[in-house]
């Protein structure tokens, strides 16, 4: 893994919002009304694939059905994690991360996959953002350069000046193509995927970001 420059500060930090900072899994898991955690994360991780491959904007909630029936879920499933959106929860670290990043003088945006109305909801339940861009505002789902380049163009920054905390592999990979430098907050282990190699990986989102806090 490669260190960042030392003397190299970005001046916005880009935030990946469902995987980086929400814990969108224990949501997905408690909506499959079934027995088991693998059950949800086979869903989520088959939604995640779905997303990244999509490209131009489909309707967010047309894919989060595909993805429960594509792993064999009923409808009940896709509608009980839609309904309950608003109860998505921050990881534990996320609040105190963020406010010192922002005493820090950065800017801070998300780009995240999902519909506005979703993705409203969801950066709301974080706050503390100077911009948010969702994939039905771009017009693209990540990682389309489109969709990174619309978060960089509201927030007047430039990729090679941007920080991205990515949630998943695709959006290391991503976001490195967009030309940013890239963190990864890996929370629950998810397994490389293509050759971008992040700054740093870590399990926590204070230890992704120690060296710019």
């Amino acid at each position: 893994m490669t260190s960042p420059s030392s003397s190299w500060r970005p001046k916005a930090i880009i935030f990946d919002l469902l995987t980086a900072l929400l814990d969108s899994w224990t949501l997905w898991d408690a909506s499959t009304t079934c027995t088991t955690v693998a059950e949800g994360r086979h869903w989520r991780a088959r939604y995640l694939e779905l997303t990244f491959g999509t490209g131009a904007y489909v309707p967010y909630e047309q894919l989060v059905h595909k993805a429960a029936k594509d792993v064999g879920l009923p409808d009940l499933a896709p509608r009980t994690l839609l309904e309950n959106w608003d109860k998505l929860q921050p990881w534990p670290e996320v609040a105190q991360v963020l406010e010192q990043l922002k005493l820090k003088g950065y800017k801070l945006g998300v780009v995240t996959n999902c519909s506005q109305r979703l993705g409203t909801i969801a950066a709301d339940i974080v706050g503390n953002f100077d911009s948010v861009v969702t994939a039905e505002e771009s017009g693209f789902y990540k990682p389309a350069g489109q969709a990174y380049q619309a978060i960089l163009t509201i927030m007047g920054v430039q990729a090679e000046d941007a920080l991205f905390v990515a949630g998943s592999a695709g959006d290391v990979e991503g976001a490195t193509h967009a030309g940013m430098k890239v963190v990864w907050h890996n929370k629950i282990g998810l397994p490389r995927k293509g050759e971008s190699v992040p700054l740093k990986e870590a399990i926590s989102l204070d230890t992704a970001l120690s060296d710019f806090m």
